[in-house]
């Protein structure tokens, strides 16, 4: 009897009320706490940093906006020291006011390195050896010796460098190889999609050199492929040992590679089976006895 009577008090419904509109209060004030915590929808693109150095992105108040943190540096002779070659997040990433942006810089003074010895080794081991050492080669020079593809000697500036000589990393080394004692030409690798340091790689492991390189779409590297190449590619070519092989690079920003490199395979597969077609019409026909 007194539970029923209490509810029917005005008091009881007076308490109710203050408790409602408290629990309400309590739960905006909470939500909003969290909001001006989070930053809720307060999101910012991060922008492109590549290239640029530390001291620019706080001239431009970017430290404002984000907490740049460097986490590594390497050397690399083809960016200026100091820039910056890779961060995270990437560019166009949605992120919150402070958030920290890691950096791998360019060093300013290189690592030094070890020639490691590279005479009487196969061509295909220098350059494993060379590449794990963090070297480049400049280029290959075929001279007269009986054993094909050996290396020769290892040139620096055109002048030999012995092994164990400090020399910093990324440094280009020129292999002087033997050209054997019957020399035959050698295939022409398909370069087409490949980035500049695979395009290299693939021409040195197949006796070849780089020639001259157009970068049609600016001299930015990083999304570079090869889009043309001379002489060019056909599935029988065959060049010299140590031939030079020029290079046109686009952006794979701004053109579709996948359907540029299967339209060329395609007409690769056509020119032969015409040329296949070609030769069996014009090879002499046996007479019937």
């Amino acid at each position: 009897m007194g539970f029923f009577y209490f509810l029917g008090q005005k008091k009881f419904y007076l308490h109710l009320l203050i408790s409602i509109v408290l629990t309400l209060v309590i739960i905006w004030g909470v939500f909003k706490f969290l909001n001006v915590f989070t930053r809720h929808g307060k999101v910012f693109l991060v922008p492109n940093f590549i290239g640029q150095t530390l001291p620019e992105l706080e001239q431009k108040g970017f430290n404002q906006y984000f907490d740049f943190i460097v986490i590594d540096s390497i050397y690399d002779v083809r960016h200026a020291p100091g820039s910056i070659v890779i961060q995270n997040p990437l560019s166009g990433a949605k992120v919150k006011r402070g958030r920290h942006v890691y950096l791998t810089i360019v060093a300013k003074t290189p690592e030094m390195v070890d020639m490691p010895d590279l005479r009487n080794l196969s061509l295909r081991q220098a350059l494993v050896l060379l590449e794990g050492d963090g070297l480049e080669v400049q280029d290959l020079k075929y001279v007269d010796y009986f054993a094909k593809n050996a290396v020769v000697d290892q040139l620096l500036n055109n002048e030999p460098v012995e092994t164990g000589t400090r020399i910093p990393k990324g440094t280009a080394i020129r292999l002087v190889v033997g050209r054997g004692e019957h020399p035959v030409p050698v295939p022409l690798p398909f370069l087409i999609g490949k980035k500049r340091k695979g395009a290299h790689a693939s021409l040195h492991y197949s006796s070849l050199n780089v020639g001259k390189e157009y970068f049609l779409d600016g001299s930015d590297t990083t999304h570079a492929r090869v889009y043309k190449m001379k002489p060019s590619y056909h599935s029988h070519s065959l060049l010299d040992l140590g031939s030079p092989v020029d290079l046109w690079y686009r952006s794979d920003e701004n053109f579709n590679f996948k359907d540029y490199i299967q339209q060329m395979l395609a007409d690769t597969l056509q020119q032969d089976s015409v040329q296949r077609n070609i030769s069996r019409k014009v090879q002499p026909q046996t007479p019937s006895p």
